[in-house]
Parts: structure tokens; sequence; C-alpha cells
């Protein structure tokens, strides 16, 4: 029996949900996280349209209202948005493949670095400075993350996550020991929710 995460790190509701996360792994850490990298937006380097901006701080100022999760809107006038978030997918793979274990901690530092430092994941020297704040090799994670072998394992969790049918994140499953996937949480959902379904799946199986 495992959980089964799917989510992208720079998926506001994914952060709103960190918390919730948080919960789990500290009440159930005999079950493990397999992390899936859903991916929202593929690489542009395009400037995102000001309309697509203004949506998205909307978002955010939604989420804050309804979950209490903190956003710094510093981001939208000190960094030069983009609509491009598998770089932050990749730089996710690539610090496990570096130092197993890492995924959750990596996850955890792009979110901050975007949601409360004001910092752009979409740019490499974001994840550089990351990965080197987790106590990774600058060098080799800026190899590895550029690597066609990332490439392939992304592209392997894009696809796995459509043929589950984790369309929204985040999206939390519980993988039973006969092989099925159970959907926990399906978009945010905040502990006390995901506490009790978990329970009721948990006396079932």
């Amino acid at each position: 029996m495992n959980f089964l995460y799917v989510l992208d790190p720079m998926c506001s509701w994914c952060w709103a949900f960190a918390p919730t996360m948080k919960h789990l792994q500290q009440q159930y850490p005999d079950i493990p996280v397999e992390y899936l990298m859903g991916g929202l937006a593929p690489d542009s380097d395009a400037p995102m349209p000001q309309p697509l901006q203004q949506t998205i701080q909307s978002t955010w100022r939604h989420i804050n209202q309804h979950t209490g999760t903190s956003f710094n809107h510093d981001f939208w006038t000190t960094c030069q948005p983009r609509r491009s978030t598998y770089p932050a997918c990749r730089a996710v793979l690539a610090a496990e493949q570096l130092r197993e274990g890492s995924t959750s901690d990596m996850i955890n530092a792009i979110q901050q670095a975007y949601y409360l430092d004001a910092k752009n994941p979409s740019d490499s020297s974001t994840l550089s400075d990351i990965a080197v704040n987790l106590g990774l090799d600058e060098d080799t994670f800026i190899q590895l993350i550029e690597s066609e072998s990332i490439e392939t394992l992304l592209q392997q969790h894009l696809k796995l996550s459509r043929q589950i049918g984790a369309n929204g994140f985040p999206s939390l499953y519980l993988a039973t020991d006969n092989n099925t996937l159970v959907p926990i949480s399906l978009g945010y959902s905040d502990w006390k929710t995901v506490e009790r379904k978990l329970k009721q799946e948990i006396m079932r199986g």
C-alpha cells in the first residue's frame, strides 16, 4: 500500500495542499508517498500574457481567502512570469536522482521560493540556487536537469498521470495492495476531509 500524489510544483492549489500532505506523512509514516509530476505548462520563453497574469493573481487571492495560504504578490512585479512549469518538474526528478528521498524537499523549496520569496522557478538560475541550498552539486544538477534521461522520465510521468485520469492537481490516491487506485482527494481538500476519506478506505480494505 502506498500513496500516489500527482502534482505540479508551481500549481498554486498544490501549495495550498502542502499542509494536508504534511499531516498525511505525520499520521501515516509507514505508508510511503510516490510522487508523480503532472506538468501544468510546457517549456516557453514567452512572457506570460497580461490577462493570464491577472487570472492567476486572482486565483492566488481566492486561495488565500479560502484556505489562508500565504502568497507574495511581489512576484508579479519583480519577476518576468512565463507559463512554463516543466523546468520545475524536471528539477524535482533530478533532485531525486542525485539524492534519494529528496523529492519532497525539492517540491517544498520550489514552492517556498515561488510563493513566499517571489522567485521564478521557470528560470534555471532559480532552480540551481534551490539545488545548492539543498546541498546538491550545482554542476551535476544543471547537467541532469538538461539531460535526455530526465526529459524521458518527465514524459513518462506526464503519460502515467493522464492514464490514471489525474487531469487536475493536486490529485491524491491510495494505491491498495490489490493494485487498485482509490481517489482520496481530486483537487484541494483540507486535512480533516482527507483523513475522513482515508479512514473509510483503510477500514474497508
